[in-house]
């Protein structure tokens, strides 16, 4: 009778095992959804960003250039007459040689205050001065 007993206390413990098996399995099957459910999002979400880089890579073919902004040029009209008269000449120039484009008489205090001008484009980044006092224009 004690083997009956075993195999009794074996069947139940066997039966036991199957129950706990089967709610971690039940478990197990829940969370597989819930992660399966997670992840259909995460792709349809990833395939929607891929959509919309391909997209954005397109447009820049759509969308016109956009221009740079341009530095600002002091208000005083000499200064416009410089930019005209370097447009004009189409190569670098020297406050002297800009002196005699403008028709100012060649003198110290004329071409001190071409070059003081032509030198303040320089530092807003309308000119440019690619040698000590030699002036050109950035797109010439």
């Amino acid at each position: 009778m004690s083997e009956h007993l075993q195999v009794k206390a074996i069947l139940e413990h066997i039966g036991t095992r199957e129950r706990e098996l089967a709610d971690q399995a039940e478990e197990f099957r829940s969370r597989i959804e819930e992660i399966t459910a997670q992840l259909g999002e995460i792709d349809t979400e990833s395939e929607n960003l891929r959509i919309t880089r391909k997209t954005l890579l397109a447009l820049p073919a759509l969308l016109p250039a956009i221009e740079p902004e341009r530095p600002d040029v002091p208000d005083h009209p000499a200064y416009q007459q410089i930019l005209t008269a370097l447009a004009d000449a189409g190569r670098p120039m020297r406050a002297r040689d800009l002196c005699q484009a403008l028709d100012l008489p060649i003198l110290p205090k004329n071409t001190e205050g071409i070059r003081a001008k032509a030198k303040r484009l320089v530092s807003r980044g309308i000119l440019t001065e690619p040698e000590t006092g030699l002036f050109t224009r950035p797109d010439a």
